[in-house]
This record gives structure tokens, sequence and C-alpha cells, in this order.
């Protein structure tokens, strides 16, 4: 990360009070940039609303990605300079049982974002959240950036959509844009405990054995949020090249795991003998069964690789999760990322 390219840098994140906004908006806090938030929902043990350090670092702006008229007097009001977007219904469950709130969120709110962005003089640079979710399930892994993008389960769907809109706007109209498909991001702040690592870390704080909702055996490729905030940070700064804009890239370490074998790591980061209970839903069914990421374009092009490894990751997290808990359940009180 370039911290002096950020300097007064105005920056526009959509989806800022999420597990990854957090952490993204706090390194470009750190390095004086000035950011603006989107958001919809008020979700509170987000340290980006809860915390009076970036409440008094960040502007909060109210509304829906979806909504043209406001995104774009976002970005033309204060000046902004790059739009990472974030924005997005991102709970593959929730995307099987809403598929039309999530399409609408997804998919619609991409190309609003990218509409706006269009016509505001200002914006330079655009990063898409894309994911790996996008290529759908292929006979060939990992998967590569010229890999097809063809998403069969409403959640994939959305993302094929959503990259391709992305990548369509950067040529047609000669955008800063760069997308990112990133493997599962995990670490702390990701209060869905519906989630693998959280879910489990807090089952494992409790003492209860930990849920595994499919058979176990889904394999994915599983990244630190710190190495993936530097991922974003990394493609906003390099988006105006030649060679990277317009182009999607991969973020991944390539080390697929099973949902088994990732809970078997929390397990003993944590010390704990508890063993998990599989219950094999069928709904779980409507997941792509096995995704690895190739990242040796953005290694490349952009001297990005992966800081911590899935046990240093998952130790960094239990830390966090087992502290957060802590603080909750007996002071009242919360940690921040």
């Amino acid at each position: 990360m370039n911290v002096s390219f950020w300097r007064d840098r105005n920056v526009f994140v959509t989806g800022g009070t999420g597990m990854l906004g957090s952490w993204i908006v706090s390194k470009l806090v750190a390095s004086d940039a000035n950011v603006v938030c989107l958001v919809r929902d008020q979700v509170p043990h987000s340290p980006i609303l809860r915390v009076d350090y970036y409440k008094q670092h960040v502007s909060i702006v109210a509304g829906q990605v979806q909504d043209y008229e406001m995104m774009l007097r976002v970005m033309n009001e204060y000046e902004i300079d790059t739009v990472i977007h974030l924005a997005a219904q991102a709970i593959v469950p929730i995307a099987n049982r809403s598929p039309l709130s999530t399409f609408d969120t997804n998919i619609r709110g991409t190309w609003t974002m990218l509409e706006a962005a269009r016509n505001s003089p200002m914006v330079n640079r655009v990063v898409i959240a894309s994911s790996d979710k996008a290529y759908g399930t292929q006979p060939i892994l990992p998967y590569t950036e010229d890999t097809a993008l063809v998403g069969k389960y409403p959640y994939d769907v959305s993302k094929s959509c959503a990259d391709l809109i992305g990548l369509g706007y950067g040529h047609a109209f000669h955008m800063n844009i760069g997308v990112t498909r990133c493997g599962n991001f995990y670490g702390g702040g990701d209060l869905n405990w519906n989630r693998l690592v959280p879910g489990t870390l807090r089952s494992i704080y409790n003492g209860e054995q930990p849920i595994i909702r499919s058979d176990g055996t889904l394999k994915r490729d599983y990244v630190y949020v710190e190495d993936i905030a530097e991922a974003y940070i990394t493609l906003a700064e390099n988006v105006h090249r030649d060679d990277v804009r317009g182009s999607a890239f991969n973020f991944g370490i390539n080390r697929p795991l099973s949902v088994l074998e990732l809970v078997q790591l929390m397990l003993k980061a944590t010390n704990s003998k508890l063993e998990p209970i599989i219950l094999a839903e069928e709904m779980m069914n409507l997941e792509i069964r096995e995704q690895s990421l190739d990242s040796s374009r953005a290694r490349t092009l952009l001297g990005w690789t992966p800081k911590y490894s899935v046990e240093e990751g998952l130790q960094k997290s239990a830390e966090w999760y087992f502290t957060f808990l802590e603080n909750r359940y007996r002071n009242g009180k919360h940690t921040i990322v």
C-alpha cells in the first residue's frame, strides 16, 4: 500500500460498514484519505458506525446503491476520485432463499454505480468486487482470469453479471476499472454468524460443537481479510495503468481446503477437543463443489502476495473473536477491527 498515494484523496466506499469494508476504510483513514461510506442498514457492531474515531474521519451517507440520483449526487458533491464498490448481498444461502433482492443489489446496484461514475467528471478509478463464485463450476482448476464466467446458482449468477457489466463499462467507455475475484475471505469483524469462520469460532468459545451445514467436502480458497484489503487498495492504486485497466484479478492462496479441514484447523488453533456436527443440508447442494484460484497475474502485475497463511489468519481471527465475545458477554463492551 502506497500511503502517500491516498493522502487527501476522496474515496467513496459502498458497503463500507461490512467486514471487508471496515478493514479497507481503516487503512484508507490511516493514510489520510477523505473517505465517504454508503450505508443502507444500520450495522450496530460495525466500527465505522460505533467508534468515535471513525465517526470523526468518515462521512456517512444513508441510501441504497440502486439509487442513481443519490449515487451521482455523492460522487459530485464529495468530488470523488476513487470508488471501491463492495455493496452486495454476499451470503450464498440468503441468495438461494431470496434471489430477487440479491439480483437487485448485486446487479442493478453495480450498473447504477457505474453509470453514476461515468457521468461524474472527477471519478478517475473504480474497483468492483466480483468473486471466485463468478466462474461457476469448471472442469479445470485453478481458475485463471481467462476462465469463462458461468455462474449457475443465484449468488454466482449475480457475480458473473456484475463482473461482466463492470468490464463492459471499462472497455466501452475507457474508464479506469478493475475487478477483484477473491477467494473466501475471513477474519475479525465478520459478525454474520451463519458464515463458517465466525460461526465456528463462536461455537468453540461457547463450548458447543461447531455446525457444518454441508457434508463438509466443499473446497474453497480461504484468504485472510487483511490480505484482501491490501489487494483492493493495491488494485485501486494501479488501475490507471494500460496493463491493468479493464482487467480482472484473482486474489487467493491456491490452497483449497474442504469445509471440514478448515473447521479442524480452527479447532487446532484454539486447542479445542470439540467434534463438529455435519448436517449435510440439501440446500447446500446449490453451491459449487470445489474452487481454487491462480493469482499469478496479481503477483506479476500488481506485486500482490498474501502475507498470512491459513493457520496464521485463523489464529488472528480466533484471537479477535474470543476478545470480542469476552467483552460482549461479560462487560457489554466491544472491540474494533
